[in-house]
């Protein structure tokens, strides 16, 4: 899969979605003027409906109200749906961006999110209640937030495959 590159759902249908927002980091960047510094902010949100929608946006302003803003409108622009079973996922992916990997292993039912931060507020919106993950490389929130997403749209379940392939398994 080619470098950033996710499946995305119709806007309209991610629009009409209930979806609910969370913050991953702000970053304060400074640029150094006449009269002293002068601070910009960048944000990074994940929106999703904890029910198999999930989406992140990246938004820069002048304030931070500003940047949370234009990130999660970022965000409900590139929703997609993450395929589930139950309430873990089908099988274990990874998933790399720049210097990041993420692996993603399902768990038993019980296991929680054991997961970083980042890695933890994408599955929470996804509706992923069961899961193991790892960290390997730069934990950058937003390297590790594109390297889950990616990791999440590899997955395909038992249904999805078989159309792919076109055999049957039975």
């Amino acid at each position: 899969m080619a470098k950033g590159k996710i499946p995305l759902i119709p806007i309209d249908e991610a629009l009409s979605a209930d979806v609910e927002d969370d913050v991953v980091a702000i970053n304060r960047s400074a640029a150094v003027v006449k009269g002293g510094r002068r601070f910009s902010f960048s944000a990074l949100s994940v929106v999703g409906n904890r029910n198999g929608l999930v989406g992140i946006g990246y938004g820069k302003g002048r304030e931070v109200p500003n940047a949370i803003e234009k990130s999660v409108k970022d965000a409900r622009k590139q929703i997609m749906r993450v395929c589930r079973q139950g309430s873990t996922i089908p099988h274990a992916t990874e998933g790399q961006y720049c210097a990041t990997k993420v692996r993603l292993l399902p768990a038993a039912p019980g296991t929680g999110i054991i997961a970083g931060k980042a890695v933890r507020k994408i599955l929470e919106r996804a509706g992923i209640a069961d899961i193991l993950t790892k960290n390997y490389g730069s934990t950058n929130a937003i390297n590790v937030v594109k390297a889950t997403m990616i990791a999440l749209s590899k997955l395909r379940n038992r249904e999805q495959t078989i159309a792919l392939r076109g055999v049957n398994l039975e």
